[in-house]
């Protein structure tokens, strides 16, 4: 997991995909950048993974890296490609199912000023 970083301060994340891998039948995710603004969370999804339906009090921004996933936000599903992006406005519902090997970005914005 990344370490809780300042805004001010540059971050290099490298290698990522190779370092989290695909496991077979498994989610599994690392923290990359965490910081009182944003925090970016990349995934990686066997076939047939899922997150169920949630919601995020942070505005979100998911972009397919590669695979495919249907992504669903408030009820309506979006079937991603690689380089596809979506943004699901704070405390949207949101779900995903991944149909093939895939690998997700994703990142949580705060919308409201730090009171750090």
């Amino acid at each position: 997991m990344a370490q809780k970083s300042r805004v001010d301060e540059s971050v290099a994340a490298l290698g990522l995909l190779a370092a989290l891998p695909v496991q077979l039948e498994a989610t599994t995710s690392r923290v990359v950048v965490n910081n009182p603004l944003l925090r970016v969370v990349y995934f990686a999804f066997d076939t047939g993974e899922l997150l169920t339906d949630h919601s995020s009090p942070r505005a979100v921004v998911v972009h397919l890296l590669a695979g495919a996933i249907r992504f669903t936000v408030d009820g309506t599903e979006h079937v991603l490609t690689p380089g596809d992006v979506l943004y699901l406005a704070p405390g949207a519902r949101h779900a995903l199912v991944a149909d093939a090997p895939s690998h997700l970005s994703l990142v949580m914005v705060d919308t409201e000023p730090a009171t750090e």
